[in-house]
Formats: C-alpha cells, sequence, structure tokens
C-alpha cells in the first residue's frame, strides 16, 4: 500500500439488521462497516456483522488502529464480539465516539455486548490493548499525523455522529443513521459534506416509503441528492440499505440514482473508492 494512499472500503452496507441470503447476493446482507486507509494508518468506521470479514482480511501483522462509531445501536456494534483482533495482545486499538450522554460511557456500553449470557467473549478475554476516547459531535481532532477529522451530530434516536476524515487536502464523509425534515436541508449535515470527495450518505427508504418511517431516524437516496447537490459533493454513495431491499430493489434504486445524479453509486460489500 502506498504511503500517501486514501480509499474507503465497503464491508457492511446494511441497517437494521443482518439479512444474509439469495436476494441480497450482489449488495451484501452484512450491518455497516467500513475500511478507511490513510497512507499506513486504519481507520475502521462502526462494528457491525462487516466487521469479522474485515477481520479476515487483516492478516496476522500488528494492527494499530483507530475505530469510530456513529452510535451504538446494534446493527452498529454486533460485529464486535467476533472482531477476533481483540483478543491478540499485540495489537492496539483507539476506540471513538460522540453520542453518548452521561451516565452512559462508551466502555461500558461497549462491555454489555461482551458480558454473560449475550456472547460467547467477554471482557476477560480481551487481550488487545483499548482506549476509550469520548468526544462532542461537532468536535474536531487530529487522531494521527496528515488525517484531520470533523464531526457534526446526526438526527437520530439516542444520538448519532457524521464523520469527515480529510488526508492531502481530499475529504471523505460518513453521514449515516440521519433523518431530514421534509423541505428544509440539516444545516450540519450540509457544512459536514461541504465541497467533499465522496459522501456516503444514509439512504435506508426511498422518497415515496419515507412518510411510512418518520421518527425512525433514516433518510432516503433522493435527500442524499439533493444535499450532495447544495454541497458540491464530487460522489455520492448511497447506503445502510433496508434489508428489505434485494437486490432486485436496489438495481432499481442504483439506475434511478444515476439517472438523478450520473456518477453516483450504491454501495455493496467490497467495493473501493479513492478519492
Amino acid at each position: 500500500m502506498s504511503g500517501d494512499d486514501f480509499y474507503v472500503r465497503f464491508w457492511g452496507v446494511r441497517g437494521s439488521i443482518p439479512c444474509p441470503g439469495p436476494d441480497t447476493l450482489r449488495y451484501g446482507g452484512n450491518t455497516s462497516c467500513l475500511e478507511v486507509r490513510c497512507g499506513e494508518h486504519l481507520f475502521i468506521l462502526d462494528a457491525g456483522t462487516g466487521l469479522r470479514p474485515l477481520a479476515a482480511s487483516l492478516g496476522d501483522d500488528a494492527l494499530v488502529a483507530d475505530v469510530l462509531f456513529t452510535h451504538s445501536h446494534l446493527d452498529h456494534v454486533n460485529g464486535w464480539a467476533y472482531f477476533t483482533p481483540l483478543k491478540d495482545p499485540r495489537h492496539r486499538f483507539r476506540i471513538w465516539a460522540g453520542h453518548l450522554q452521561r451516565p452512559h460511557r462508551l466502555d461500558g456500553v461497549l462491555a454489555r455486548f461482551l458480558d454473560d449470557p449475550l456472547a460467547p467473549v467477554h471482557l476477560g478475554n480481551l487481550r488487545a490493548d483499548l482506549t476509550y476516547h469520548e468526544f462532542t459531535a461537532a468536535d474536531s481532532f487530529a487522531p494521527r499525523p496528515g488525517v484531520f477529522i470533523r464531526t457534526a451530530p446526526l438526527n437520530h434516536p439516542n444520538g448519532a455522529t457524521g464523520y469527515r476524515i480529510e488526508r492531502g487536502g481530499r475529504a471523505i464523509c460518513y453521514v449515516t443513521d440521519t433523518e431530514h425534515v421534509l423541505g428544509r436541508t440539516d444545516p450540519n449535515v450540509l457544512s459536514l459534506i461541504h465541497g467533499a470527495d465522496i459522501v456516503i450518505y444514509d439512504s435506508t427508504y426511498t422518497d415515496e416509503e419515507y412518510p411510512n418511517f418518520v421518527g425512525w431516524g433514516h433518510s432516503t437516496w433522493q435527500e442524499g441528492v439533493r444535499l450532495c447537490d447544495r454541497a458540491g459533493v464530487k460522489l455520492f454513495v448511497a447506503f445502510h440499505h433496508d434489508p428489505n431491499h434485494g437486490d432486485g430493489t436496489m438495481d432499481r434504486i442504483a439506475a434511478e440514482l444515476t439517472q438523478a445524479r450520473p456518477g453516483s453509486l450504491v454501495a455493496r460489500e467490497g467495493l473501493t473508492l479513492r478519492p
């Protein structure tokens, strides 16, 4: 890997619940998990079931990585107990989140998924060096040399955080689990994604479906188009697909998306993009 490389790879693209099966083969059935490489630096965004195949791809070398959580709903953490590097003392992970309100703490929330009788792995099995870093959504920080991260609060039950990862004058934005308000552009999202090279946006529903799910905390691919057009985004990627949207439905969404904003993409497992 080149020292100046910068890319995002999709390991889990679904929302709500894993949905493996014959109807989701082309786009994938794992829940949210992305790999972002900034040269030698590894960032893992969310720990859905896509985290398991990501772990299998990492090889045997000692890891130093940052894990960025948008929030801690089950579909974004249900791969955590099966992330095998957590059991290896050679690995070091810094774990970040900006959505939690006291008395909740990140280490305590994640520990719930590693406790009897919910998982075969518990805290006593963990051997990796783990440090926890909590911030307030809207904060900015530089977690690694040459990497700058901006964040924004998202409109989602229990809170969620959007991320903008910048390196070498380029930017990848991850904005999932957010709900728009009809007729009004979210200023937090608009500011975060302004001029970005790649924007990965919550596209769980279509505009036609959305009225049936108001208050559920999710958006539409059409709203993603509107936001990206207004913000001058280069590449829009629809993400967090509804588990009821099989490959046929996703093909139709992809065709409509391409017509509405040429060059846009629908996320699928294994897709790798460079800004």
